[in-house]
């Protein structure tokens, strides 16, 4: 998966992280469109799913303000689409990885990372909507084959990261020219996360209970292209549907 990663986003993260083998989530479901079936109601209440593992329980708010990424994930949670699916890289200090249904019955060191459900999701960028700890995002192919930044239709990760020091969020600003926002800084000073991946990946939704599960996943032993030496298999239920129910 090293090939698969913007070069620039990998320079930031090494830089100011310290981790060398830290790289942005990244998928290859190919370039085909989303699927015109998939319904955009008004959003009224959030949806709440749970992603059920070995490791304990992580429930998880879906954002009304990204709703493709809301209802794709919703209806492949509703088929079933998920369960059984590993956890197929997990980089401590950064985050966990899965949705590939390759990994359903995938041998044991399998790569895995290459699959999908044939379509890509639009990408849902929003300013206010930032790589936090505990976020959901959606996995992608590299900018160089994926300039609009297209979500996979299938895989997604969710953020460890770790905190950060006023100072090297300065840093990166200073390097690369960019300016964090107040909310970044708050956030990624206290709470943690990976800032370097804000405005590059969809974010579409937060891990409310369990984020110690993240924790106990990430600190898994892991060998070739960051896979778990021991498959970490997940299943997700839907607590709150959407449009919910009265």
């Amino acid at each position: 998966m090293k090939t698969l990663f913007n070069a620039l986003i990998a320079i930031i993260f090494l830089t100011a992280a310290g981790c060398g083998n830290a790289q942005p989530p990244a998928d290859r479901t190919g370039d085909a469109q989303m699927q015109d079936t998939l319904k955009k109601p008004e959003a009224t209440k959030e949806a709440v799913v749970k992603i059920i593992t070995d490791f304990g329980t992580m429930t998880v708010k879906l954002y009304n303000e990204t709703p493709l990424h809301r209802d794709n994930f919703l209806k492949l949670a509703r088929e079933g689409f998920f369960d059984s699916l590993l956890f197929h890289r997990v980089i401590n200090g950064f985050m966990i990885q899965g949705g590939d249904p390759d990994s359903k019955r995938a041998a044991v060191g399998a790569p895995l990372g290459n699959g999908g459900p044939g379509y890509t999701v639009p990408a849902e960028f929003r300013s206010d909507l930032i790589h936090k700890k505990g976020v959901l995002s959606a996995a992608r192919m590299p900018d160089q084959v994926n300039p609009s930044k297209a979500s996979s239709g299938s895989q997604f990760y969710i953020v460890q990261g770790k905190v950060y020091t006023r100072e090297e969020l300065a840093g990166f600003e200073q390097r690369f020219g960019i300016k964090f926002t107040q909310q970044q800084i708050e956030t990624y000073t206290t709470v943690g996360g990976t800032p370097h991946l804000d405005g590059g990946y969809t974010v579409y939704g937060e891990v409310i209970d369990g984020l110690n599960v993240i924790d106990l996943i990430a600190a898994q032993k892991t060998g070739p292209n960051d896979r778990p030496v021991k498959d970490i298999r997940m299943k997700v239920e839907i607590v709150t549907d959407y449009p919910a129910s009265e």
